[in-house]
Order: C-alpha cells, then structure tokens, then sequence
C-alpha cells in the first residue's frame, strides 16, 4: 500500500513542469500578433494558464530537492540558486541549461510551420493551432488519470490544470475544424501543420526512466496505455475538420531526454537571459 507522504519522481515533476512552461513561452509570443484581438488575448490566457502549471509543479518539486540532501548537492551548483544553497521555482526555470530540460520537443518548435513562408509575417497560427490540439489532448489524458495520484500535492495540481486544458482543447479543436473545413487555403494550412507536426508526437510514447518510476510509486501515468485514447480523441476531430491524418515514421524526438533541437536554446536564451544577468534579483 502506497504511503500517504509517497511523492513523485522531481525528474517527473520536471518533465511535466517543463512542458507547461516551454509551450507558454511559445504561445506568448502572439502577444501582440495575433490574427484578431480576441485570439490574441485567447492565447495569452493559454499562456498564463501554462505558466500557472509550470510554477505550481517547479514549487512542488522545489520543495523536494530543499528536503533531500542528495537532491540538494544535485541542484546546488545552478546560479540561481539562493544563498543559502536553497533553489527556487525561479532557479529551475531560469538557470538550468538546454541538456537539463525534460519538455517535449514538440513544444519548443517555432510557430513557423512549412507555409509560414507565404504569410503575411513568420509566424504561421495554422502550426500554432495544430500543436495546441495535439498536446491538450494529451494532457487531457494526462491530467485526468493524475487526479488519482498517489502524491497528493500532484493529484490536486492536476484537478485545477483539467480544468484549464480542457478549455485549451476546446479553443484549439474549434479553431483545428474551422481551418479543415474553411477554405482551400486555410484547409492546406492546417492540412501541412499537421504533416509537419504529427511525427514528433511520437515521442509521447517512449517512456523514459522518470516516467517509470513515477508509474511504479503509483504518482505518475503509464503512457502507452493512453495513446489508443488519444488516437480515438484526435482521429474524431480530424475527421469533422476534413484533415487527412499522415503516416508517422522516422527519429523518435527525445526532448524528455534532454536532447532537443536546435530551437530550444534560442528559446531559452530569449527567455532566461534578464534572470540569468540579474542572479540574486527580487521580482
């Protein structure tokens, strides 16, 4: 019987925190560039949502390194790092380098999708679209089965981000049929985004060492046991937006790994760099 202190993996916890807050860096990119007012505000909210998770799971798993002697000299030598050698949500954000995150690389890919080219500037919302679905619909999933984790503390992260993803497949899913089935132009693009982004969902499915732990505590998800589920939930919406789903094969991504494309340290470097020159700053 699992113990009622029993916590996940930090490397688990990382790995979902990542997630949230590599894709709300990407989404907040739109601010101020979005199609309509009211996308560009639809995102933003995406984005805090995603940054909302990202700080709850980083204080979670913050609060477990603090408390393991192992874990402390583990994380000890990131620069922002409190003087007295105690990390933050801040440290785990903003001081750990490209190889040290766990995010999918599905999410650090920028919004310039294969016909981003032929729009009016470099960012193509079709490809913006396309990955939202796809990755909510995963998390919907994800979330879903963590209400029942055995680490309380995730459990009730969990039952506050279904909340949020819902409503972010919700938003992604219509604009996804609005593009399918609009015009020839708006069908090819979401048609192209989802070529181009489909394949690297593949990683979703190759566990990794932290997930396995996570899975045999009884505080994280098994994740081949999901994809029938997500196949079902994406195969449904493609079909009312009229978009065919492509063959996938080739490189499994491994972003949960640590290897990443060579977008994530533009990312990163854009998204850390006022911490990084400011190390002992208070926000």
């Amino acid at each position: 019987m699992v113990s009622a202190q029993t916590h996940a993996p930090v490397d688990y916890l990382l790995h979902l925190a990542d997630n949230a807050l590599v894709l709300g860096q990407r989404n907040a990119e739109w601010c101020g560039h979005g199609p309509v007012l009211e996308e560009d505000l639809a995102l933003a909210n995406n984005s805090l949502d995603l940054l909302g998770q990202a700080r709850m799971l980083y204080q979670h798993a913050a609060t477990l390194i603090n408390e393991d002697a192992d874990l402390t000299q583990r994380f000890q030598h990131l620069q922002g790092a409190r003087t007295d050698g105690r990390v933050t949500e801040d440290t785990l954000a903003y001081f750990r380098d490209s190889a040290d995150f766990r995010n999918l690389t599905l999410l650090e890919l920028p919004h310039s999708g294969p016909l981003a080219s032929t729009a009016a500037g470099d960012r193509d919302y079709a490809t913006t679209i396309t990955r939202n679905f796809l990755y909510s619909a995963l998390m919907v999933l994800i979330w879903d089965r963590l209400q029942v984790s055995a680490d309380a503390h995730l459990a009730a992260i969990a039952a506050k981000s279904l909340k949020e993803v819902r409503y972010h497949l919700r938003h992604a899913s219509d604009w996804l049929v609005r593009f399918g089935d609009g015009t020839d132009e708006s069908h090819e693009r979401a048609q192209a985004a989802l070529n181009h982004l489909l394949p690297y969902c593949q990683e979703f499915w190759i566990g990794s060492e932290a997930e396995t732990q996570a899975v045999q505590t009884g505080t994280g998800v098994e994740m081949v046991a999901l994809q029938s589920d997500w196949d079902a939930l994406v195969d449904d919406t493609l079909q009312e937006a009229k978009l065919k789903r492509p063959a996938v094969q080739g490189y499994v991504p491994q972003g949960k790994l640590g290897v990443h494309s060579e977008h994530m340290g533009f990312l990163l470097a854009e998204m850390q760099s006022l911490a990084r020159a400011h190390p002992q700053a208070l926000w």
